[in-house]
């Protein structure tokens, strides 16, 4: 297990913060724009650890650079499945989360929750 899975699967966000390069970019689905910086993708993955639950990962593939992370969860009643692409730099550091995420339904629920979530969280 790579240590983003670890530290997304113990919702450890001071070792993400860590493992995050400061112009780190999150991408999904749901933002027209990518989240850009160490804060704002800090604050998604900490929004995504309290939205989601029942998180699994179910499968990895590894790659130069790159590692793809196979979840499953649960927002509210909706099952969701998805996929982090994490994308790191020639130091180990992310650069950039993409993350996508299926069946639209879950993503809808996805989206919901995530709104109610960020809007609880202090801004970064």
């Amino acid at each position: 297990m790579t240590p983003f899975a670890t530290a997304i699967l113990a919702a450890d966000m001071t070792a993400l913060a860590s493992l995050l390069h400061p112009d780190a970019t999150f991408t999904s689905p749901a933002v027209f724009e990518p989240y850009r910086g160490r804060a704002a993708v800090l604050r998604v993955l900490t929004a995504a650890t309290q939205t989601i639950e029942d998180f699994a990962y179910t499968g990895e593939t590894h790659g130069p650079g790159v590692d793809v992370l196979r979840f499953r969860g649960r927002v509210g009643r909706y099952q969701l499945e998805g996929v982090d692409i994490v994308t790191t730099d020639d130091d180990g550091q992310i650069t950039d989360v993409t993350v996508m995420v299926r069946p639209l339904r879950g993503l809808e629920a996805l989206v919901g929750g995530m709104q109610q979530t960020l809007a609880r969280l202090p801004e970064s």
